[in-house]
């Protein structure tokens, strides 16, 4: 698929005001895009995927009867759906109705207006992601042993599938930092990737551990987070993590970050 372009993809729109549909999908068309299926519900959008698989869902937040945050989910539950890319188009700045969509693994989410080229740089990550060819040059990743560790299903999958798609086959996952510290003293790992906010244990806790009481103090980490407490993150920068990426996690981001820490 290297040869996948923007004007490859396959769009379902799912958005409520015939305005804002008109407008994403004047862009759309504006960067080559012509298979969009607009929606004015997530239920029909939902209902649609069994019978058509697009390669990228643009959903708004706020609908009747189901909400973006519902969509996402259901479809991370749904073994046929749950590696659909998907994009949030949403005025909603408040941290506590997007985590849970940055939670899901999503590919972008804009806010409401958006500029031509924040939709652009989301469609261009959504192509990465799908057309990456797993049998390209991987910088001798594929021996790699990574640990994931994420309190959220969905996240760990987003994330082990992006570490996949740059050739890190051996990936091993734990939904907390107490899991994370059983597993860290049992085997050997070249490369952590951790959530900052978890249960039990949290991402500062399990860098704190991995530093000074593990037998690895100098495994890279990565710290991938929703944090919106810059002074939090900044306090976990100092004890020792190799590097931080925002969520959603980006697969060409996420690239050049592990070309610095393991090159």
């Amino acid at each position: 698929m290297k040869n996948f372009l923007i004007s490859d993809l396959s769009i379902f729109l799912v958005e409520p005001s015939s305005t804002q549909q008109n407008i994403i999908s004047s862009y759309l068309k504006d960067f080559g895009i012509t298979d969009i299926t607009v929606f004015d519900s997530a239920r029909m959008a939902l209902n649609e995927l069994t019978n058509y698989k697009p390669d990228l869902i643009i959903s708004a937040l706020y609908m009747e009867g189901m909400s973006g945050t519902d969509l996402v989910q259901n479809i991370r539950k749904n073994e046929d759906f749950m590696d659909i890319p998907f994009m949030l188009i949403s005025s909603e700045t408040e941290f506590r109705y997007l985590d849970p969509i940055r939670q899901s693994g999503v590919i972008a989410i804009l806010p409401k207006p958006f500029q031509a080229e924040q939709l652009l740089a989301a469609l261009k990550n959504t192509v990465d992601f799908i057309a990456h060819d797993e049998d390209e040059e991987h910088f001798d990743y594929e021996e790699l042993k990574a640990l994931v560790v994420d309190d959220s299903f969905t996240a760990r999958r987003h994330i082990s599938r992006v570490l996949t798609k740059l050739g890190i086959q051996n990936i091993s996952q734990a939904e907390n930092g107490n899991k994370a510290v059983e597993q860290i003293k049992q085997e050997y790992f070249d490369l952590i990737v951790t959530d900052y906010n978890m249960p039990e244990m949290d991402g500062r806790e399990l860098v704190e551990f991995i530093r000074t009481e593990s037998s690895q103090s100098g495994i890279p980490i990565l710290m991938v987070s929703s944090e919106a407490d810059e002074s939090r993150l900044a306090a976990v920068q100092q004890i020792g993590i190799s590097a931080v990426c925002d969520k959603p996690f980006e697969l060409e981001n996420v690239k050049q970050i592990l070309k610095q820490m393991l090159n």
